[in-house]
């Protein structure tokens, strides 16, 4: 299959001129030109930008994504590197998970907080619940957004 570039653009939600660079800094590896110079995307070079896309939002840097590009195009001697590349962005989005957990639990509990203190017409009473008095399930929010 064969793909344009608005195409690709739109399938990613991407913008044209993000393809073009990727094309530009060789992140696209094997990327066809029809007669008139216009890019043909094929399944592989669509992957890829799954992947790029992938590893973006892991935040990795565009010079890391282009290292590994090229430890691709190197072939079968570089499967190590590429897989500590993976284990080590695998323990990054594992770290920001748990930091997004604990902002979502500071969330939720701020929520039970306001939702209390609606009932009440007044933060006082809600503000002064001790800890150990919290609802279970408030309780662990509150425990895990201060931890």
């Amino acid at each position: 299959m064969s793909y344009t570039i608005g195409e690709v653009a739109k399938m990613f939600n991407l913008s044209i001129s993000t393809l073009r660079f990727y094309d530009k800094e060789g992140l696209i590896l094997n990327l066809e030109r029809d007669s008139s110079g216009i890019r043909k995307f094929n399944d592989n070079n669509i992957e890829t930008i799954r992947l790029i896309e992938c590893l973006k939002k892991a935040d990795m840097q565009i010079k890391d994504i282009k290292e590994f590009i090229h430890w691709v195009s190197l072939g079968d001697k570089t499967i190590s590197k590429r897989r500590e590349m993976f284990l080590r962005q695998k323990e990054n989005v594992e770290n920001k998970i748990r930091e997004l957990e604990k902002t979502l639990a500071m969330i939720n509990f701020k929520c039970w907080y306001y939702e209390k203190a609606l009932e009440d017409h007044t933060e006082d009473k809600v503000k002064n619940i001790p800890i150990d008095k919290l609802p279970e399930d408030i309780k662990i929010f509150y425990n895990k957004a201060h931890s």
